[in-house]
């Protein structure tokens, strides 16, 4: 090869298509870069990957089944029990590591069904308007109005199910959507005379289409950020009505250890750990969800986005 064959060489030859495939697969989403450079965020999203895990992880996790009993009754931690036993003879450690599974399936799921019903209710009122938005506003504000607390009880009392998880999670998601949906009427009303809205309504695009497709991803922060507010609100409420009494006694969740806990005088017989432990996981586990929307304000607020 002669010298001057060298010189018109490429200095490097280009990536072939299988590599430039592979790296667009490895890139990290934007959304989940500029998550991750929040750093209250990522302590958030750290903190809930672990309680993630914890759940997942539970049965292999847990040195005892949550269920099983026949310890001895108020034991201090020890080796053998790291966070001793409750008033009734089962271990505080496993029922505390299987309880994230509950509070998360509940959050999750309730705060699904609040939201869907908050951008269903939210999105139709604010772009319809006229005798449409009045009514559904009627029936925000009544569901505002009414304190959530009683409503849950007597809904927990006539809803059938047993007061099981499945009761729980229907009463805390059809309670918890009217903030939201008055949030989202509100941002609906300032999008929809937009000129790109004006432009699909005269190219004929039904009702579904335009606030669905057209509206709605101008509006994902706002739900996501509604979303985690309702799974954070979804688990504090789950573990107030267990604590209360509301629900399965026999379920293995935070809210129910603290009911337990409290039925057994574990204060007054310094069995400390059965009432700590849970609460200090609902913290942890709500200080999660609301570090992650610092986050998800971000996306939403360029000038909140850390460099």
């Amino acid at each position: 090869m002669t010298a001057a064959t060298i010189d018109r060489r490429p200095a490097s030859a280009p990536a072939s298509a299988p590599t430039r495939r592979r790296t667009r697969a490895l890139r990290v989403p934007q959304w989940f870069d500029i998550l991750w450079r929040n750093k209250k965020a990522r302590f958030g999203m750290v903190l809930l990957a672990l309680f993630l895990l914890m759940a997942a992880l539970a049965p292999w996790l847990a040195p005892f089944d949550p269920r099983q009993s026949g310890f001895p009754p108020g034991l201090p931690p020890s080796s053998e029990h790291w966070l001793g036993t409750t008033g009734r003879g089962y271990d505080v450690a496993s029922q505390a590591i299987w309880g994230a599974r509950t509070s998360l399936l509940v959050g999750l799921v309730a705060g699904s069904i609040s939201t869907a019903i908050a951008l269903a209710i939210g999105m139709t009122a604010g772009y319809l308007g006229g005798l449409t938005d009045e009514v559904l506003s009627f029936l925000t504000n009544l569901v505002l109005v009414v304190p959530t607390l009683p409503l849950m009880v007597v809904l927990a009392a006539y809803l059938p199910g047993g007061g099981g998880v499945w009761m729980v999670v229907i009463v805390i998601g059809i309670t918890g959507w009217a903030g939201a949906a008055r949030n989202k009427r509100a941002q609906i009303l300032t999008l929809r005379n937009r000129e790109y809205i004006q432009g699909a309504r005269q190219a004929g695009d039904g009702i579904f289409h335009i606030v669905f497709r057209e509206i709605a991803p101008n509006m994902t922060s706002l739900i996501v950020v509604g979303f985690i507010a309702a799974v954070g609100g979804a688990i504090g409420a789950e573990a107030g009505l267990a604590f209360i009494g509301i629900g399965d006694p026999e379920t293995i969740s935070w809210g129910t250890m603290l009911y337990w806990a409290n039925q057994d005088g574990a204060l007054l017989t310094g069995g400390f750990a059965r009432l700590v432990v849970p609460g200090l996981l609902l913290a942890l586990l709500t200080t999660a969800l609301t570090f992650i929307n610092f986050g998800v304000d971000a996306l939403s607020n360029p000038h909140l986005r850390e460099q």
